[in-house]
């Protein structure tokens, strides 16, 4: 679908049901990041240009998932990928427009970039992550995508079939969105909201128009499970960059203590207070000076500092155990 070629077939029998063949597809979550905003590398697709991951068939030529994975976003894309990793396989049959003339394993990875210009086959463009997930920046304070969201999520609790069912959804929205804001529960909170009917992909699924929605600020939709796919990567970078130097992958040569907070800021979507964060970086021992200086702050200039590749091999989880400025709660 999100690509020219013809995916690599598998047929699969059971006993009693007709054979069905099996595409596998091959999906890609390129994150680049400045100090303003996380970004993810998309590609226009379909007659109705919608937005989507770089993603293509695995085939008979590719040696291995990765190959066929950095082939297709070449292709598409121009990119060259450095740090990947394979996020997880989605194969839910109701789930995927691939289904329809079969059923589709999408494989799908992460991929950490400093940021290029894509000049591919494929119409390539860098978007802030926040564009699909308004509500998961909190960099500002409470985002005000969240409360009429809210609002329609405890209609939809109170509207179970059953008190069962009623308490189970409560449950669900309590531990995504009520109490301490965690940022890692990204998918949960999109999974919620594509249950309760409030992002175009849950109508689009079901073969029905979106309902008129004035107000409510549910993001950017995306082409099949893409915006799924999106929500399962970035809840594991946020996650990830508190226990492994991944972070650094985003970042320049040299850059300043400054320049590296913000960017884990715009990644996790929380303020961090100043002084405890850098205190955490030399603690770790994650960064060394160049000798440089930065006059790009608009204030003192500011020591450049470099990662310390040696520390992955000094200890086994040296990552950002983030700490915000305040603790966060929804009133």
């Amino acid at each position: 679908m999100e690509g020219p070629g013809t995916a690599a077939p598998l047929v699969t029998p059971r006993q009693g049901v007709r054979n069905a063949a099996l595409a596998v597809r091959l999906s890609a979550v390129i994150v680049t990041a400045t100090v303003a905003e996380p970004r993810v590398l998309t590609v226009r697709i379909g007659r109705g240009r919608s937005e989507a991951l770089p993603s293509g068939p695995l085939e008979v030529e590719h040696r291995t998932l990765e190959v066929g994975l950095r082939a297709w976003v070449e292709r598409q894309t121009a990119q060259k990928l450095g740090y990947v990793e394979q996020l997880y396989t989605f194969g839910d049959r109701d789930r995927v427009e691939e289904a329809r003339a079969g059923r589709a394993l999408t494989v799908a990875y992460l991929a950490l970039v400093r940021e290029a210009r894509p000049e591919g086959a494929a119409e390539a463009v860098w978007q802030s992550w926040y564009r699909y997930f308004p509500w998961e920046d909190w960099r500002d304070g409470r985002p005000a995508a969240l409360a009429p969201l809210e609002e329609c999520l405890s209609l939809w609790a109170r509207q179970a079939g059953s008190e069962t069912q009623r308490r189970l959804r409560e449950e669900r929205l309590g531990l995504a969105f009520g109490g301490s804001w965690n940022e890692e529960l990204v998918l949960e909170r999109y999974e919620l909201l594509y249950e309760a009917g409030l992002i175009e992909e849950s109508s689009r699924d079901i073969g029905r128009p979106p309902p008129s929605r004035d107000g409510l600020a549910s993001g950017v939709a995306m082409a099949a499970d893409h915006r799924r796919i999106l929500a399962t990567a970035i809840g594991r970078l946020r996650g990830k960059i508190k226990y492994r130097p991944v972070v650094f992958e985003l970042m320049p040569p040299a850059f300043t203590l400054l320049q590296l907070q913000r960017t884990v800021e715009a990644l996790s979507g929380v303020r961090l207070h100043k002084q405890n964060f850098r205190r955490l970086v030399e603690h770790q021992g994650l960064v060394e000076e160049t000798g440089g200086i930065s006059a790009e702050t608009g204030g003192r200039p500011a020591r450049l500092v470099r990662f310390r590749r040696e520390v992955v091999l000094e200890r086994p989880a040296p990552g950002l155990r983030l700490r915000g400025a305040r603790r966060v709660t929804q009133s």
